[in-house]
């Protein structure tokens, strides 16, 4: 399709008469897109409730089994003075 062609088919889709649009469509969309701003501000709150439930469990984790410390030693020491 040359250019010619593509600005006849242009011209020819704008003298159409526009598609009907239906009266509640402004409506529909506003009550759909807050529908969907609620949902996601839904979700960031969870996400961040589970972001502070984690580094909280984590902290308690930390605070009684001491990770950062060398675990004791698997073998005995060396017996001396037999």
């Amino acid at each position: 399709m040359n250019r010619i062609e593509r600005e006849a088919a242009a011209r020819q889709i704008m003298e159409q008469v526009p598609a009907p649009v239906p009266p509640d469509l402004c409506a529909e969309a506003v009550r759909r897109g807050e529908r969907l701003l609620r949902r996601r501000l839904l979700v960031r709150r969870v996400m961040w409730m589970l972001a502070l439930a984690a580094a909280v469990a984590f902290t308690v984790w930390a605070a009684r089994v001491h990770p950062w410390t060398q675990p004791p030693s698997q073998t005995t020491p060396p017996i001396t003075g037999w």
